[in-house]
């Protein structure tokens, strides 16, 4: 019997965060019984084809969402050349298009899954998503999200208390992030900072990650300790900007290490992960360092559930960069034990909660 082909939107693939759930869940699942194709936008940077196809997928790249006159006529040619029974877009509010594309194409299924929610300071962007949020159901058939906090901004409360959004976990490969004293000391010793106290972040550089106030928390820190170091992996619109930034005042103290294939190795270098985002829905990176052991300092503009552990505490990006600077600071010299029971038991492994996604797609389809 052939696989069910499922169309995934994922819009422009740039090594974030969605993108990186998607393949988690890609990598993971029966592909007996499943198979991908990863549908997305041609201006994208970071399509890993190559394993796509390895997997069994096909990749299909489209005119940008921004270009609508050609985005949607595309898809739907797409979908109908394919026969999907199934279209499922991450891309939140904009679903409302390739979802649109997909009921012209006559696709039966077409599942909106909600990955983030919105903050001050991004207008246009803001604009964009509270002027589509109402049509968030239009063209959906089925609701899905990350979490509680993603499904209720999208979907409203209503639906989530009644049980109508799916939400999957934005699980990992927990034995990947298991923390190891023998690798640690590896990645210290190829980054120079054995001895240093090392804060860590990975994320886009970009306006909802808040690299500017983490490196104004990172200059209080190095007040109050010369030895730190802040590594930042990632890459982003923002990079130059913050690269110019810290030039001047930490003193090469401020690590640029890019886009990484072996995040799972960064984590075990870091001492403390921060991370003061603007918005999220749950972020996979907190749930990844908290596997790995660590003390993490989270934005409180995020989901609660992305606090799986004791050793993950919320702040307020409100308080001045020197409140941050005095709580990472608290927590040097903590002892480092993975958390892999207590993400399992909170339903974090991939491999269980790819098992319930396939389910999922094969009710949707009976």
């Amino acid at each position: 019997m052939k696989p069910i082909r499922i169309a995934q939107v994922v819009g422009k693939m740039m090594n974030g965060g969605v993108e990186s759930v998607v393949m988690n869940y890609y990598r993971h699942i029966d592909r007996s019984r499943i198979q991908f194709d990863i549908i997305a936008d041609e201006d994208s940077t970071a399509i890993p084809r190559e394993e796509i196809e390895r997997l069994g997928g096909r990749v299909y790249v489209v005119p940008p969402y921004q270009k609508l006159n050609k985005y949607i006529p595309a898809l739907i040619s797409l979908f109908k050349e394919n026969n999907y029974k199934i279209v499922h877009s991450h891309i939140n509010t904009l679903s409302v298009f390739p979802l649109y594309a997909a009921k012209k194409a006559g696709v039966p299924v077409r599942i909106a899954h909600n990955h983030s929610t919105a903050a001050k300071g991004e207008t246009k962007k803001n604009i964009l998503k509270y002027t589509l949020r109402p049509f968030a159901k239009l063209y959906a058939t089925n609701y899905a999200a990350c979490s509680k906090y993603a499904g209720e901004w999208l979907f409203g409360k209503k639906s989530m208390g009644r049980g109508e959004v799916a939400v999957f976990n934005n699980a990992i490969d927990l034995d990947k992030f298991s923390f190891d004293e023998n690798i640690r000391n590896e990645v210290r010793q190829e980054l120079g900072i054995e001895d240093k106290f090392v804060i860590g972040h990975v994320g886009r550089f970009c306006f909802q990650k808040n690299h500017e106030f983490l490196t104004d928390v990172f200059a209080e820190i190095h007040k109050i300790e010369p030895d730190a170091v802040l590594l930042l992996v990632g890459d982003g619109e923002d990079r130059k900007k913050i690269e110019e930034k810290t030039e001047k005042r930490s003193q090469g103290k401020v690590l640029f290490l890019g886009n990484r294939n072996d995040v799972y190795r960064i984590y075990q270098a870091m001492d403390v992960f921060v991370l003061p985002s603007r918005y999220e829905g749950l972020p996979v990176v907190g749930v990844e360092a908290q596997a790995n052991g660590l003390s993490c300092v989270l934005s409180d503009k995020m989901t609660a559930e992305t606090k799986i552990t004791e050793n993950a505490t919320f702040l307020s990006i409100e308080k001045p960069a020197v409140v941050w600077a005095k709580m990472i600071l608290s927590f040097k010299g903590q002892k480092r034990a993975d958390a892999l029971e207590e993400l399992t038991a909170c339903g974090f492994d991939i491999s269980m909660q790819a098992k319930k996604l396939a389910e999922y797609y094969i009710s949707l389809i009976k």
